[in-house]
């Protein structure tokens, strides 16, 4: 198979969905993953297609390793295409632009590595169940430093965690073609800036440990838990500092399409702003290691930096009750047995 064709196919993508403004993401998504599916032969459709109820839905991760569903490497490049069609339908073009430079990374370890696991054709895609405008079925992008996972629940509702998206090498510093790129340099930049505009007490506050943690602290966990929200609470920031703060959530909740980007914005506002906290760890010098976390009851956003000298970033989104549409399937299923019983 040839290799996956990336940057221009997701820009491609995205211009073709930009000429049907007057669809939703949940039907531009079926659309997609049904033009996708229907280009499969039968061998690839066992790959890529499982039951929504299979416990593969939440097998999730982001380092290299084997992953079930079907790999760009065995796909022609038509498939490809529709493929990068299903994720331009749930992403933004800054999501697309951040997806299509972590998988060119792989070049980029390749280079420095020589092994073959560090391969652009090793990124996965994954139905559950059968797409349908009004239908309740999820899919996923998976691969090293990338996971995708979105729900859709009878065309409507749709869940968008956990996400996650890294980047090693944080920055490019070899001699090679993507040399001075920074795959994930908002995230990185605006976060310190934030601690950066604490006075003494609100950094002493913020602070929660002196040494970053080696990794995000919720991992892989099919279900994220965190102790109480700490660091220094929304309702401390200047008005300055609040707008920074909401500023950052933004670059998280940017990379999703404009629709949903809203919703998960309008969540956090519908319950409050004030719940939610801003926490660092580590150093807040560049190239030291340190970590971050926005936090509330309701979700929690992670960044960490530690490892090959402060020069690999992971991030990742997480919804305590929502991760993989739960708190949807549930609402889903109590609907649906309350019309039969009537």
């Amino acid at each position: 198979m040839p290799p996956p064709r990336f940057a221009l196919l997701l820009l491609g993508s995205a211009a073709l969905l930009s000429a049907h403004p007057d669809h939703g993401p949940a039907e531009d998504m079926a659309a997609a993953a049904s033009s996708w599916l229907e280009s499969l032969d039968d061998a690839q459709r066992q790959a890529a297609v499982f039951p929504l109820q299979d416990a593969e839905r939440e097998n999730w991760h982001f380092v290299p390793r084997s992953r079930r569903g079907l790999p760009l490497k065995d796909m022609t490049p038509a498939q490809q295409d529709r493929a990068r069609a299903l994720v331009a339908a749930g992403l933004s073009e800054r999501g697309l632009l951040a997806t299509d430079a972590i998988i060119a990374l792989e070049d980029v370890l390749f280079a420095l590595e020589g092994s073959n696991h560090r391969d652009r054709g090793l990124y996965h895609f994954t139905l559950f169940g059968t797409p349908a405008p009004h239908g309740t079925w999820g899919w996923r992008m998976e691969g090293h430093h990338l996971s995708v996972n979105l729900l859709i629940v009878e065309g409507e509702k749709i869940a968008v965690t956990p996400m996650f998206l890294g980047a090693n090498p944080a920055e490019v510093r070899i001699a090679h073609a993507q040399r001075g790129r920074r795959a994930l340099a908002a995230e990185e930049e605006q976060g310190r800036a934030l601690m950066l505009s604490f006075d003494e007490a609100q950094r002493r506050t913020a602070l929660i440990a002196t040494r970053a943690p080696a990794d995000i602290i919720t991992g892989n966990d099919r279900e994220a838990r965190l102790a109480a929200p700490a660091g220094v609470p929304y309702a401390q920031m200047t008005a300055a500092q609040q707008a920074q703060l909401r500023a950052l959530v933004e670059v998280y909740a940017g990379r999703l399409r404009a629709e949903l980007a809203a919703v998960e914005l309008q969540k956090i506002a519908d319950r409050g702003w004030n719940t939610v906290h801003f926490a660092w760890a580590g150093s807040l010098e560049p190239g030291r290691g340190h970590y971050y976390r926005i936090h509330s009851p309701d979700f929690v956003i992670e960044y960490d930096n530690t490892q090959n000298g402060a020069n690999h970033i992971h991030t990742s989104w997480r919804d305590f009750k929502g991760d993989f549409g739960r708190d949807l399937l549930r609402e889903h299923h109590l609907e649906s047995h309350t019309k039969e019983g009537n």
